[in-house]
């Protein structure tokens, strides 16, 4: 049975707060903005600041950090270093992610040359695919298995995440094996909706939905709102 996407995320320590997708998302956007604060040396931060570099109101801010306990202080602001901290912790990007992606075309050759992705805590450990011929090559200092493989390789590399990368029609398959072998999250890039047991989450990624998205936003824009 397919394992309906929640809005609301409740809270480990058994609080009865609930934290909501869209403080999640923000979270990971604080994170971004932080991490390039403390390159500059900024030692503190100020819900304010936050605020105008997301776009949201400083109220907004306080209203989310405070799920990460009292680490603000008024006149002063959060530190910058325990906030980051903070954040890692709550998005439990405080540790290494194993991570495999399963179809390696274009896009799964994009993922792999994108060095931000080990600089937040996950690491690409083994790539899939069904094609003969690129079974056994080399990409990126990673070896590529069939999908025959793909139980065994992912116990030995304790590997949690999952990426589908394979055209639609074979995404659902894929995303079954990837279960059955043990990964606990799935990324899919594969534009059709996927069913997953309970346990186990997902995330998807259709680029041609954002850019409708985005296309209706000028749309809108240019006729006036209408």
């Amino acid at each position: 049975m397919a394992k309906p996407e929640q809005d609301r995320l409740g809270l480990p320590s058994g609080q009865d707060a609930k934290l909501s997708r869209a403080s999640v998302g923000r979270f990971s956007l604080y994170l971004r903005h932080l991490e390039r604060l403390r390159l500059d040396g900024t030692p503190t931060v100020s819900s304010g600041q936050l605020g105008d570099a997301l776009g949201i109101t400083d109220a907004q801010v306080r209203k989310d950090l405070a799920y990460l306990g009292n680490l603000g202080q008024p006149g002063i602001g959060y530190p910058a270093p325990e906030l980051i901290q903070a954040l890692r912790q709550r998005l439990g990007v405080d540790r290494t992610w194993k991570v495999v992606v399963v179809g390696v075309g274009n896009l799964a050759r994009a993922l792999l040359r994108y060095r931000g992705f080990e600089r937040q805590g996950f690491r690409f450990v083994a790539l899939f695919d069904a094609e003969r011929s690129k079974v056994g090559q080399e990409i990126d200092g990673l070896k590529v298995y069939g999908t025959a493989d793909m139980a065994a390789v992912i116990k030995e590399q304790h590997a949690e995440l999952g990426v589908v990368a394979v055209p639609a029609p074979a995404a659902q398959e894929v995303t079954d094996a990837l279960v059955a072998a043990g990964v606990e999250g799935i990324l899919n890039f594969a534009p059709t909706l996927l069913r997953l047991p309970p346990g186990v989450s997902l995330v998807s990624v259709d680029l041609a939905v954002q850019l409708e998205q985005l296309a209706f936003l000028v749309h809108l824009t240019q006729n006036g709102g209408v």
